[in-house]
Protein backbone atom coordinates (compact mmCIF):
# COMPACT_ATOMS: atom_id res chain seq x y z
CA UNK A 1 0.00 0.00 0.00
CA UNK A 2 2.82 2.40 0.77
CA UNK A 3 4.37 1.69 -2.65
CA UNK A 4 1.02 2.47 -4.30
CA UNK A 5 0.85 5.73 -2.37
CA UNK A 6 4.10 6.97 -3.89
CA UNK A 7 3.41 5.36 -7.29
CA UNK A 8 -0.29 5.98 -8.02
CA UNK A 9 0.17 4.37 -11.44
CA UNK A 10 0.07 1.02 -9.61
CA UNK A 11 -3.50 1.79 -8.55
CA UNK A 12 -5.01 2.23 -12.02
CA UNK A 13 -2.67 0.41 -14.41
CA UNK A 14 -3.69 -3.16 -13.37
CA UNK A 15 -7.33 -2.25 -14.16
CA UNK A 16 -6.52 -0.67 -17.51
CA UNK A 17 -8.73 -1.96 -20.34
CA UNK A 18 -9.68 -1.30 -23.94
CA UNK A 19 -12.49 1.13 -23.13
CA UNK A 20 -10.20 3.15 -20.89
CA UNK A 21 -7.53 3.12 -23.58
CA UNK A 22 -9.97 4.44 -26.17
CA UNK A 23 -11.10 7.26 -23.87
CA UNK A 24 -7.54 8.25 -23.01
CA UNK A 25 -6.40 8.20 -26.65
CA UNK A 26 -9.25 10.44 -27.77
CA UNK A 27 -8.57 12.93 -24.96
CA UNK A 28 -4.84 12.82 -25.72
CA UNK A 29 -5.37 13.73 -29.38
CA UNK A 30 -7.50 16.75 -28.44
CA UNK A 31 -5.13 17.93 -25.70
CA UNK A 32 -2.08 17.47 -27.95
CA UNK A 33 -3.65 19.63 -30.66
CA UNK A 34 -4.23 22.30 -28.04
CA UNK A 35 -0.82 21.87 -26.39
CA UNK A 36 1.38 22.29 -29.49
CA UNK A 37 0.66 25.99 -30.11
CA UNK A 38 0.47 26.72 -26.38
CA UNK A 39 3.83 25.10 -25.64
CA UNK A 40 5.47 27.17 -28.38
CA UNK A 41 3.78 30.36 -27.18
CA UNK A 42 4.57 29.88 -23.50
CA UNK A 43 8.22 29.14 -24.24
CA UNK A 44 8.47 32.46 -26.07
CA UNK A 45 6.61 34.14 -23.19
CA UNK A 46 9.35 32.81 -20.90
CA UNK A 47 11.96 34.32 -23.24
CA UNK A 48 13.06 30.92 -24.57
CA UNK A 49 13.30 29.37 -28.03
CA UNK A 50 9.91 27.86 -29.01
CA UNK A 51 11.23 24.30 -29.12
CA UNK A 52 11.86 24.48 -25.36
CA UNK A 53 8.09 24.47 -24.89
CA UNK A 54 7.89 21.22 -26.86
CA UNK A 55 10.69 19.67 -24.79
CA UNK A 56 8.88 20.67 -21.58
CA UNK A 57 5.79 18.82 -22.82
CA UNK A 58 7.35 15.39 -23.21
CA UNK A 59 9.32 13.95 -20.26
CA UNK A 60 7.29 15.85 -17.58
CA UNK A 61 4.06 14.33 -18.89
CA UNK A 62 5.50 10.80 -18.67
CA UNK A 63 6.68 11.40 -15.10
CA UNK A 64 3.37 12.88 -14.01
CA UNK A 65 1.57 9.82 -15.40
CA UNK A 66 3.65 7.70 -13.00
CA UNK A 67 3.53 9.85 -9.88
CA UNK A 68 0.39 12.00 -10.28
CA UNK A 69 -2.72 11.32 -8.21
CA UNK A 70 -5.11 13.29 -10.45
CA UNK A 71 -6.75 11.37 -13.28
CA UNK A 72 -7.35 14.46 -15.45
CA UNK A 73 -4.73 17.10 -14.61
CA UNK A 74 -2.82 18.18 -17.74
CA UNK A 75 0.77 19.17 -16.96
CA UNK A 76 3.02 21.33 -19.10
CA UNK A 77 4.04 24.95 -19.67
CA UNK A 78 1.50 27.47 -18.34
CA UNK A 79 1.19 31.22 -18.69
CA UNK A 80 1.77 32.44 -15.12
CA UNK A 81 4.75 30.16 -14.48
CA UNK A 82 6.25 31.18 -17.84
CA UNK A 83 5.92 34.83 -16.84
CA UNK A 84 7.54 34.17 -13.47
CA UNK A 85 10.34 32.27 -15.21
CA UNK A 86 11.01 35.19 -17.54
CA UNK A 87 11.04 37.63 -14.61
CA UNK A 88 13.43 35.51 -12.52
CA UNK A 89 15.85 34.58 -15.31
CA UNK A 90 15.72 38.06 -16.82
CA UNK A 91 17.23 39.49 -13.64
CA UNK A 92 20.37 37.39 -14.09
CA UNK A 93 20.87 36.95 -17.83
CA UNK A 94 19.89 38.44 -21.17
CA UNK A 95 17.16 36.68 -23.14
CA UNK A 96 18.42 34.86 -26.20
CA UNK A 97 21.82 34.05 -24.71
CA UNK A 98 23.13 30.62 -23.63
CA UNK A 99 23.46 32.01 -20.11
CA UNK A 100 19.72 32.68 -20.03
CA UNK A 101 18.93 29.08 -20.93
CA UNK A 102 21.39 27.93 -18.26
CA UNK A 103 19.59 30.02 -15.66
CA UNK A 104 16.19 28.61 -16.70
CA UNK A 105 17.45 25.02 -16.48
CA UNK A 106 18.81 25.65 -12.99
CA UNK A 107 15.55 27.34 -11.99
CA UNK A 108 13.57 24.36 -13.30
CA UNK A 109 15.74 21.87 -11.42
CA UNK A 110 15.57 23.86 -8.18
CA UNK A 111 11.79 24.07 -8.43
CA UNK A 112 11.60 20.32 -9.04
CA UNK A 113 13.83 19.51 -6.09
CA UNK A 114 11.90 21.84 -3.79
CA UNK A 115 8.55 20.35 -4.78
CA UNK A 116 9.80 16.79 -4.38
CA UNK A 117 11.32 17.41 -0.95
CA UNK A 118 8.19 19.24 0.20
CA UNK A 119 6.12 16.27 -0.90
CA UNK A 120 8.33 13.70 0.81
CA UNK A 121 8.19 15.56 4.13
CA UNK A 122 4.46 16.27 3.62
CA UNK A 123 4.59 20.07 3.47
CA UNK A 124 1.58 20.48 1.23
CA UNK A 125 -0.03 22.62 3.90
CA UNK A 126 2.45 25.44 3.12
CA UNK A 127 0.30 26.33 0.14
CA UNK A 128 -2.36 27.44 2.63
CA UNK A 129 -0.28 30.54 3.33
CA UNK A 130 -1.29 31.78 -0.11
CA UNK A 131 -4.81 33.03 0.53
CA UNK A 132 -7.33 32.94 -2.30
CA UNK A 133 -7.54 36.76 -2.58
CA UNK A 134 -3.74 36.96 -2.90
CA UNK A 135 -3.63 34.21 -5.52
CA UNK A 136 -6.58 35.75 -7.37
CA UNK A 137 -4.99 39.20 -7.31
CA UNK A 138 -1.62 37.83 -8.40
CA UNK A 139 -3.07 35.84 -11.30
CA UNK A 140 -5.20 38.80 -12.42
CA UNK A 141 -2.18 41.10 -12.41
CA UNK A 142 -0.10 38.44 -14.14
CA UNK A 143 -2.77 38.12 -16.81
CA UNK A 144 -2.61 41.86 -17.45
CA UNK A 145 1.19 41.76 -17.65
CA UNK A 146 1.12 38.80 -20.02
CA UNK A 147 -1.48 40.42 -22.27
CA UNK A 148 0.44 43.70 -22.39
CA UNK A 149 3.74 41.95 -23.09
CA UNK A 150 2.21 40.04 -26.01
CA UNK A 151 0.50 43.10 -27.45
CA UNK A 152 3.84 44.17 -28.93
CA UNK A 153 3.94 40.98 -31.00
CA UNK A 154 0.40 41.57 -32.26
CA UNK A 155 1.30 45.16 -33.17
CA UNK A 156 4.74 44.38 -34.56
CA UNK A 157 6.53 46.68 -32.12
CA UNK A 158 9.83 46.40 -30.27
CA UNK A 159 8.52 47.86 -27.03
CA UNK A 160 10.14 46.50 -23.89
CA UNK A 161 9.54 47.05 -20.18
CA UNK A 162 10.21 45.64 -16.75
CA UNK A 163 6.59 45.74 -15.60
CA UNK A 164 3.06 46.50 -16.76
CA UNK A 165 3.45 50.27 -16.44
CA UNK A 166 6.68 50.50 -18.44
CA UNK A 167 5.42 48.02 -21.06
CA UNK A 168 2.26 50.04 -21.63
CA UNK A 169 4.24 53.26 -21.78
CA UNK A 170 6.56 51.73 -24.37
CA UNK A 171 3.62 50.52 -26.46
CA UNK A 172 1.88 53.87 -26.43
CA UNK A 173 5.11 55.72 -27.28
CA UNK A 174 5.70 53.49 -30.34
CA UNK A 175 2.19 53.44 -31.80
CA UNK A 176 3.37 55.28 -34.95
CA UNK A 177 5.77 52.38 -35.64
CA UNK A 178 3.06 49.69 -35.84
CA UNK A 179 3.76 47.17 -38.60
CA UNK A 180 0.62 46.97 -40.72
CA UNK A 181 0.93 43.38 -42.00
CA UNK A 182 1.75 42.11 -38.53
CA UNK A 183 -1.22 44.04 -37.12
CA UNK A 184 -3.54 42.48 -39.69
CA UNK A 185 -2.34 38.95 -38.86
CA UNK A 186 -2.22 39.51 -35.10
CA UNK A 187 -5.51 41.38 -34.75
CA UNK A 188 -7.23 38.98 -37.16
CA UNK A 189 -6.07 36.02 -35.07
CA UNK A 190 -7.07 37.83 -31.90
CA UNK A 191 -10.58 38.62 -33.14
CA UNK A 192 -11.07 35.08 -34.44
CA UNK A 193 -9.89 33.43 -31.24
CA UNK A 194 -11.88 35.76 -29.01
CA UNK A 195 -15.05 35.35 -31.09
CA UNK A 196 -14.56 31.60 -30.98
CA UNK A 197 -14.21 31.70 -27.20
CA UNK A 198 -17.42 33.69 -26.85
CA UNK A 199 -19.65 32.22 -29.56
CA UNK A 200 -17.80 29.34 -31.24
CA UNK A 201 -19.49 26.51 -29.39
CA UNK A 202 -22.97 27.96 -29.90
CA UNK A 203 -22.44 28.58 -33.61
CA UNK A 204 -21.08 25.09 -34.20
CA UNK A 205 -24.03 23.61 -32.31
CA UNK A 206 -26.36 25.39 -34.75
CA UNK A 207 -24.83 23.32 -37.57
CA UNK A 208 -26.19 20.17 -35.97
CA UNK A 209 -23.09 19.04 -34.12
CA UNK A 210 -23.52 17.47 -30.72
CA UNK A 211 -22.76 20.10 -28.02
CA UNK A 212 -19.83 18.06 -26.72
CA UNK A 213 -18.35 17.69 -30.21
CA UNK A 214 -18.92 21.38 -30.90
CA UNK A 215 -17.08 22.23 -27.69
CA UNK A 216 -14.10 20.10 -28.69
CA UNK A 217 -13.89 21.70 -32.14
CA UNK A 218 -14.18 25.14 -30.57
CA UNK A 219 -11.27 24.47 -28.24
CA UNK A 220 -9.12 23.38 -31.19
CA UNK A 221 -9.56 26.82 -32.82
CA UNK A 222 -5.97 27.95 -32.00
CA UNK A 223 -4.68 25.17 -34.24
CA UNK A 224 -6.79 26.52 -37.12
CA UNK A 225 -5.39 30.03 -36.51
CA UNK A 226 -1.85 28.61 -36.54
CA UNK A 227 -2.40 26.63 -39.74
CA UNK A 228 -4.08 29.45 -41.67
CA UNK A 229 -1.65 32.21 -40.72
CA UNK A 230 1.35 29.95 -41.30
CA UNK A 231 0.12 29.05 -44.81
CA UNK A 232 -0.65 32.70 -45.62
CA UNK A 233 2.77 33.81 -44.43
CA UNK A 234 4.50 31.03 -46.36
CA UNK A 235 2.55 31.53 -49.59
CA UNK A 236 3.08 35.27 -49.79
CA UNK A 237 6.52 35.20 -48.14
CA UNK A 238 5.39 37.76 -45.61
CA UNK A 239 8.48 37.15 -43.49
CA UNK A 240 10.42 39.07 -46.15
CA UNK A 241 7.99 41.96 -45.73
CA UNK A 242 8.78 42.33 -42.04
CA UNK A 243 6.38 39.85 -40.43
CA UNK A 244 8.32 38.07 -37.69
CA UNK A 245 8.05 34.30 -37.74
CA UNK A 246 9.14 31.50 -35.44
CA UNK A 247 11.87 30.44 -37.86
CA UNK A 248 13.68 27.17 -38.05
CA UNK A 249 13.07 24.87 -35.10
CA UNK A 250 15.48 21.97 -34.69
CA UNK A 251 13.88 18.58 -35.22
CA UNK A 252 14.67 15.63 -33.03
CA UNK A 253 14.43 14.26 -29.55
CA UNK A 254 14.77 16.54 -26.53
CA UNK A 255 18.44 17.02 -25.70
CA UNK A 256 19.98 15.62 -22.54
CA UNK A 257 20.90 18.67 -20.45
CA UNK A 258 22.77 18.89 -17.18
CA UNK A 259 21.94 21.99 -15.12
CA UNK A 260 25.14 23.47 -13.71
CA UNK A 261 25.78 23.77 -9.99
CA UNK A 262 26.87 27.35 -9.43
CA UNK A 263 26.40 28.14 -5.71
CA UNK A 264 26.00 31.88 -6.19
CA UNK A 265 23.44 31.43 -8.95
CA UNK A 266 21.50 28.85 -6.96
CA UNK A 267 21.40 31.25 -4.04
CA UNK A 268 20.15 34.11 -6.22
CA UNK A 269 17.41 31.91 -7.68
CA UNK A 270 16.23 30.41 -4.39
CA UNK A 271 13.32 32.77 -3.73
CA UNK A 272 12.16 32.73 -7.34
CA UNK A 273 12.27 28.93 -7.44
CA UNK A 274 10.31 28.72 -4.18
CA UNK A 275 7.62 31.10 -5.44
CA UNK A 276 7.34 29.30 -8.78
CA UNK A 277 7.03 26.01 -6.91
CA UNK A 278 4.31 27.19 -4.55
CA UNK A 279 2.29 29.10 -7.15
CA UNK A 280 2.49 26.18 -9.59
CA UNK A 281 1.49 23.74 -6.86
CA UNK A 282 -1.48 25.84 -5.70
CA UNK A 283 -2.72 26.26 -9.25
CA UNK A 284 -2.34 22.54 -9.98
CA UNK A 285 -4.01 21.35 -6.78
CA UNK A 286 -6.88 23.80 -7.19
CA UNK A 287 -7.57 22.53 -10.70
CA UNK A 288 -7.01 18.89 -9.73
CA UNK A 289 -9.33 19.03 -6.74
CA UNK A 290 -12.14 20.74 -8.64
CA UNK A 291 -12.04 18.12 -11.42
CA UNK A 292 -11.63 15.23 -8.99
CA UNK A 293 -14.73 16.37 -7.09
CA UNK A 294 -16.78 16.08 -10.29
CA UNK A 295 -15.73 12.43 -10.57
CA UNK A 296 -16.13 11.72 -6.85
CA UNK A 297 -12.43 11.11 -6.59
CA UNK A 298 -9.73 12.70 -4.48
CA UNK A 299 -6.16 13.77 -4.98
CA UNK A 300 -3.32 13.71 -2.49
CA UNK A 301 -1.71 17.19 -2.23
CA UNK A 302 1.57 15.78 -0.90
CA UNK A 303 1.72 13.25 -3.73
CA UNK A 304 1.01 16.07 -6.17
CA UNK A 305 4.09 17.82 -4.85
CA UNK A 306 6.16 14.75 -5.64
CA UNK A 307 4.57 14.39 -9.07
CA UNK A 308 5.13 18.02 -10.02
CA UNK A 309 8.62 17.87 -8.55
CA UNK A 310 9.69 14.87 -10.60
CA UNK A 311 8.06 16.40 -13.68
CA UNK A 312 10.14 19.56 -13.28
CA UNK A 313 13.32 17.60 -12.59
CA UNK A 314 12.81 15.64 -15.81
CA UNK A 315 12.15 18.91 -17.64
CA UNK A 316 15.46 20.32 -16.39
CA UNK A 317 17.35 17.30 -17.71
CA UNK A 318 15.59 17.33 -21.08
CA UNK A 319 16.07 20.94 -22.13
CA UNK A 320 12.71 22.14 -20.82
CA UNK A 321 11.32 24.83 -18.52
CA UNK A 322 9.20 24.92 -15.34
CA UNK A 323 5.85 23.15 -15.74
CA UNK A 324 2.63 22.98 -13.79
CA UNK A 325 -0.98 21.95 -14.14
CA UNK A 326 -2.98 23.90 -16.72
CA UNK A 327 -6.58 24.87 -15.98
CA UNK A 328 -7.59 25.17 -19.65
CA UNK A 329 -5.98 21.94 -20.84
CA UNK A 330 -7.13 20.04 -17.77
CA UNK A 331 -10.71 21.13 -18.41
CA UNK A 332 -10.42 20.00 -22.03
CA UNK A 333 -8.87 16.74 -20.82
CA UNK A 334 -11.80 16.15 -18.49
CA UNK A 335 -14.44 17.11 -21.06
CA UNK A 336 -12.80 14.83 -23.65
CA UNK A 337 -13.30 11.86 -21.33
CA UNK A 338 -9.80 11.24 -19.98
CA UNK A 339 -9.98 8.33 -17.56
CA UNK A 340 -6.39 8.01 -16.27
CA UNK A 341 -3.10 9.91 -16.22
CA UNK A 342 -2.10 7.80 -19.23
CA UNK A 343 -3.69 10.59 -21.28
CA UNK A 344 -0.69 12.73 -20.43
CA UNK A 345 1.72 10.04 -21.56
CA UNK A 346 -0.13 9.70 -24.87
CA UNK A 347 -0.05 13.49 -25.27
CA UNK A 348 3.69 13.38 -24.66
CA UNK A 349 4.03 10.87 -27.50
CA UNK A 350 2.08 13.23 -29.73
CA UNK A 351 4.36 16.15 -28.83
CA UNK A 352 7.40 13.93 -29.38
CA UNK A 353 6.18 13.10 -32.90
CA UNK A 354 5.59 16.79 -33.51
CA UNK A 355 9.15 17.58 -32.39
CA UNK A 356 10.49 14.90 -34.73
CA UNK A 357 8.44 15.55 -37.87
CA UNK A 358 6.37 18.75 -37.72
CA UNK A 359 8.89 21.43 -36.78
CA UNK A 360 9.78 22.29 -40.40
CA UNK A 361 6.12 23.16 -40.97
CA UNK A 362 6.18 25.71 -38.12
CA UNK A 363 9.01 27.85 -39.52
CA UNK A 364 6.57 30.34 -41.10
CA UNK A 365 4.30 30.56 -38.06
CA UNK A 366 3.89 34.30 -37.28
CA UNK A 367 4.87 35.31 -33.79
CA UNK A 368 1.84 37.61 -33.85
CA UNK A 369 -0.39 34.52 -33.97
CA UNK A 370 1.29 33.08 -30.90
CA UNK A 371 0.91 36.43 -29.17
CA UNK A 372 -2.81 36.46 -29.95
CA UNK A 373 -3.10 32.87 -28.72
CA UNK A 374 -1.55 33.83 -25.38
CA UNK A 375 -3.67 36.96 -24.97
CA UNK A 376 -6.92 35.07 -25.47
CA UNK A 377 -5.72 32.21 -23.26
CA UNK A 378 -4.97 34.54 -20.33
CA UNK A 379 -8.28 36.38 -20.54
CA UNK A 380 -9.72 33.76 -18.21
CA UNK A 381 -7.03 34.64 -15.66
CA UNK A 382 -8.22 38.23 -15.31
CA UNK A 383 -10.99 38.06 -12.72
CA UNK A 384 -12.16 41.63 -12.16
CA UNK A 385 -15.50 40.64 -10.52
CA UNK A 386 -13.50 38.90 -7.76
CA UNK A 387 -12.01 42.27 -6.81
CA UNK A 388 -15.48 43.75 -6.29
CA UNK A 389 -16.76 40.72 -4.38
CA UNK A 390 -13.75 40.70 -2.07
CA UNK A 391 -14.11 44.43 -1.41
CA UNK A 392 -17.74 43.98 -0.41
CA UNK A 393 -17.13 40.91 1.76
CA UNK A 394 -13.84 41.57 3.58
CA UNK A 395 -11.90 44.82 3.49
CA UNK A 396 -8.75 43.24 4.93
CA UNK A 397 -8.69 40.54 2.23
CA UNK A 398 -9.34 43.24 -0.37
CA UNK A 399 -6.34 45.18 0.96
CA UNK A 400 -4.11 42.14 0.51
CA UNK A 401 -5.51 41.57 -2.99
CA UNK A 402 -5.04 45.22 -3.96
CA UNK A 403 -1.47 45.34 -2.67
CA UNK A 404 -0.71 42.15 -4.61
CA UNK A 405 -2.15 43.57 -7.83
CA UNK A 406 -0.46 46.96 -7.54
CA UNK A 407 2.90 45.53 -6.49
CA UNK A 408 2.82 42.92 -9.26
CA UNK A 409 1.91 45.46 -11.93
CA UNK A 410 4.46 48.04 -10.84
CA UNK A 411 7.30 46.06 -9.26
CA UNK A 412 7.13 42.59 -10.83
CA UNK A 413 5.75 39.15 -10.07
CA UNK A 414 8.12 38.16 -7.27
CA UNK A 415 7.70 41.34 -5.26
CA UNK A 416 3.96 41.26 -5.91
CA UNK A 417 3.34 37.83 -4.46
CA UNK A 418 5.75 38.35 -1.55
CA UNK A 419 3.99 41.62 -0.70
CA UNK A 420 0.58 39.96 -0.86
CA UNK A 421 1.59 37.00 1.30
CA UNK A 422 3.39 39.27 3.77
CA UNK A 423 0.40 41.58 4.15
CA UNK A 424 -1.97 38.61 4.49
CA UNK A 425 0.10 37.19 7.35
CA UNK A 426 0.30 40.59 9.05
CA UNK A 427 -3.45 41.05 8.75
CA UNK A 428 -4.00 37.54 10.10
CA UNK A 429 -1.79 38.26 13.09
CA UNK A 430 -3.59 41.56 13.65
CA UNK A 431 -7.05 39.96 13.49
CA UNK A 432 -6.15 37.06 15.76
CA UNK A 433 -4.27 39.33 18.15
CA UNK A 434 -7.56 41.13 18.80
CA UNK A 435 -10.03 38.23 18.72
CA UNK A 436 -13.75 38.72 18.80
CA UNK A 437 -15.22 38.14 22.23
CA UNK A 438 -18.70 38.32 23.69
CA UNK A 439 -20.23 38.43 27.12
CA UNK A 440 -23.04 35.91 26.80
CA UNK A 441 -26.28 35.22 28.64
CA UNK A 442 -28.87 32.48 28.70
CA UNK A 443 -31.77 32.50 26.27
CA UNK A 444 -34.88 32.17 28.46
CA UNK A 445 -36.07 28.60 29.10
CA UNK A 446 -33.23 27.02 27.14
CA UNK A 447 -29.69 25.73 27.44
CA UNK A 448 -28.42 28.11 24.76
CA UNK A 449 -26.32 31.22 25.30
CA UNK A 450 -25.93 34.28 23.08
CA UNK A 451 -24.25 37.69 23.01
CA UNK A 452 -25.96 40.02 25.47
CA UNK A 453 -25.65 42.88 22.96
CA UNK A 454 -27.57 41.02 20.26
CA UNK A 455 -30.24 39.07 22.14
CA UNK A 456 -32.66 39.31 25.04
CA UNK A 457 -30.98 37.00 27.54
CA UNK A 458 -30.85 36.22 31.26
CA UNK A 459 -27.80 37.54 33.12
CA UNK A 460 -26.54 37.64 36.69
CA UNK A 461 -24.44 40.56 37.89
CA UNK A 462 -22.40 38.14 40.04
CA UNK A 463 -21.53 35.88 37.08
CA UNK A 464 -19.85 36.76 33.77
CA UNK A 465 -19.75 34.29 30.90
CA UNK A 466 -17.02 35.38 28.48
CA UNK A 467 -16.79 33.65 25.10
CA UNK A 468 -13.46 33.99 23.27
CA UNK A 469 -13.89 33.26 19.56
CA UNK A 470 -10.27 32.41 18.79
CA UNK A 471 -7.48 30.11 19.84
CA UNK A 472 -5.25 31.59 22.52
CA UNK A 473 -1.62 32.13 21.56
CA UNK A 474 1.23 34.56 22.07
CA UNK A 475 -0.22 37.31 19.84
CA UNK A 476 -3.52 37.67 21.72
CA UNK A 477 -2.70 36.56 25.27
CA UNK A 478 -2.17 40.12 26.58
CA UNK A 479 -5.36 41.23 24.85
CA UNK A 480 -7.28 38.59 26.81
CA UNK A 481 -5.86 39.96 30.04
CA UNK A 482 -7.10 43.45 29.14
CA UNK A 483 -10.56 42.15 28.24
CA UNK A 484 -10.96 40.25 31.51
CA UNK A 485 -9.74 43.07 33.74
CA UNK A 486 -11.97 45.55 31.93
CA UNK A 487 -14.93 43.25 32.55
CA UNK A 488 -14.09 43.00 36.27
CA UNK A 489 -13.85 46.77 36.59
CA UNK A 490 -17.20 47.32 34.87
CA UNK A 491 -18.99 44.65 36.92
CA UNK A 492 -18.23 45.44 40.60
CA UNK A 493 -20.50 42.71 42.03
CA UNK A 494 -18.77 40.00 40.02
CA UNK A 495 -17.89 36.80 41.92
CA UNK A 496 -17.43 34.30 39.11
CA UNK A 497 -15.89 34.60 35.65
CA UNK A 498 -16.40 31.70 33.21
CA UNK A 499 -14.27 31.53 30.08
CA UNK A 500 -16.29 29.52 27.56
CA UNK A 501 -13.79 27.83 25.27
CA UNK A 502 -15.86 26.22 22.51
CA UNK A 503 -13.89 28.17 19.87
CA UNK A 504 -10.48 27.61 21.47
CA UNK A 505 -8.49 24.96 19.59
CA UNK A 506 -5.13 25.85 21.11
CA UNK A 507 -3.66 27.36 24.25
CA UNK A 508 0.06 27.90 23.78
CA UNK A 509 2.65 28.53 26.51
CA UNK A 510 2.29 32.32 26.34
CA UNK A 511 -1.47 32.09 26.64
CA UNK A 512 -1.13 29.66 29.55
CA UNK A 513 1.04 32.20 31.38
CA UNK A 514 -1.61 34.83 30.73
CA UNK A 515 -4.29 32.54 32.16
CA UNK A 516 -2.15 32.11 35.27
CA UNK A 517 -1.85 35.89 35.52
CA UNK A 518 -5.60 36.35 35.03
CA UNK A 519 -6.34 33.73 37.68
CA UNK A 520 -3.99 35.43 40.14
CA UNK A 521 -5.42 38.91 39.55
CA UNK A 522 -8.99 37.64 39.85
CA UNK A 523 -8.11 35.95 43.16
CA UNK A 524 -6.85 39.28 44.45
CA UNK A 525 -10.14 40.86 43.33
CA UNK A 526 -12.22 38.14 45.04
CA UNK A 527 -13.35 36.59 41.76
CA UNK A 528 -13.12 32.90 40.88
CA UNK A 529 -12.12 31.91 37.35
CA UNK A 530 -13.80 28.91 35.72
CA UNK A 531 -13.53 27.23 32.32
CA UNK A 532 -16.29 25.65 30.27
CA UNK A 533 -16.51 23.56 27.10
CA UNK A 534 -12.77 22.95 26.91
CA UNK A 535 -11.96 20.74 23.94
CA UNK A 536 -10.31 17.38 24.53
CA UNK A 537 -6.88 18.15 22.99
CA UNK A 538 -6.71 21.44 24.91
CA UNK A 539 -7.66 19.73 28.17
CA UNK A 540 -5.04 17.04 27.57
CA UNK A 541 -2.35 19.71 27.42
CA UNK A 542 -3.69 21.56 30.47
CA UNK A 543 -3.61 18.34 32.49
CA UNK A 544 0.13 18.10 31.85
CA UNK A 545 0.59 21.31 33.85
CA UNK A 546 -0.31 22.39 37.38
CA UNK A 547 -2.60 25.15 36.10
CA UNK A 548 -5.81 23.26 36.96
CA UNK A 549 -4.59 22.90 40.56
CA UNK A 550 -3.80 26.60 40.76
CA UNK A 551 -7.06 27.74 39.20
CA UNK A 552 -9.51 29.16 41.74
CA UNK A 553 -12.56 27.71 40.00
CA UNK A 554 -13.48 24.49 38.18
CA UNK A 555 -13.85 23.19 34.63
CA UNK A 556 -17.44 22.65 33.49
CA UNK A 557 -18.53 20.35 30.70
CA UNK A 558 -20.88 22.94 29.24
CA UNK A 559 -21.76 26.60 29.55
CA UNK A 560 -25.20 25.61 30.80
CA UNK A 561 -23.66 23.50 33.60
CA UNK A 562 -21.56 26.45 34.70
CA UNK A 563 -24.51 28.83 34.61
CA UNK A 564 -26.82 26.44 36.47
CA UNK A 565 -24.38 25.65 39.30
CA UNK A 566 -23.06 29.17 39.82
CA UNK A 567 -26.46 30.85 39.48
CA UNK A 568 -27.98 28.52 42.08
CA UNK A 569 -25.08 29.13 44.46
CA UNK A 570 -25.42 32.88 44.01
CA UNK A 571 -29.08 32.69 44.86
CA UNK A 572 -28.46 30.50 47.94
CA UNK A 573 -25.69 32.56 49.41
CA UNK A 574 -25.60 35.96 47.78
CA UNK A 575 -22.54 37.24 49.59
CA UNK A 576 -20.83 33.96 50.52
CA UNK A 577 -17.83 33.10 48.29
CA UNK A 578 -17.53 29.56 46.98
CA UNK A 579 -15.09 27.38 48.99
CA UNK A 580 -11.99 26.62 46.97
CA UNK A 581 -11.35 23.03 45.89
CA UNK A 582 -8.26 21.26 47.18
CA UNK A 583 -7.59 18.46 44.71
CA UNK A 584 -7.06 18.15 41.00
CA UNK A 585 -10.20 16.04 40.64
CA UNK A 586 -12.25 18.81 42.19
CA UNK A 587 -11.38 20.97 39.21
CA UNK A 588 -13.84 19.03 37.09
CA UNK A 589 -17.48 20.00 37.30
CA UNK A 590 -19.70 17.83 39.43
CA UNK A 591 -22.63 18.68 37.18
Amino acid sequence: MKLKRYFPILQWLPLYGKETLASDLLAAVIVTIMLIPQSLAYAMLAGLPPEVGLYASIAPLFLYAIFGSSRTLAVGPVAVISLMTAAAAGNLALQGTPEYITVVLILTLMSGLMLTVMGLVRLGFLANFLSHPVISGFITASGLIIASSQARHVLGLEAEGLNFVTVMYGLIARIPDIHLLTLIIGSGSLIFLYANRRWGRALLSLTGLHPHTADMFSKAAPVLAVVVTTLVTWYWQLDQAGVKVVGDIPSGLPPLTLPMFIPGLWRDLFLAALLISIVGFVESVTVGQSLAAKQRQRIDPDQELIALGTANISSAFSGGMPVSGSFARSSVNYDAGAATPATGAFSAIGILLAALFLTPLIAFLPIATLGATIIVAVLSLIDLPAIKHTFVYAKSDFAAMLVTIVATLTQGVEIGIVAGVGLSLLLFLYRTSRPHYAVIGRLPNSEHFRNIERHEVETDDKIALLRIDESLYFANSRYLEDIVMGLVINQPKLNHLVLTCQAVNLIDASALDSLRTINSRLKDAGVQMHLAEVKGPVMDRLRKTDFLDEMSGVVYMSTYDAWKVLHERAEEAEDKPEAPKSTANSKLSES
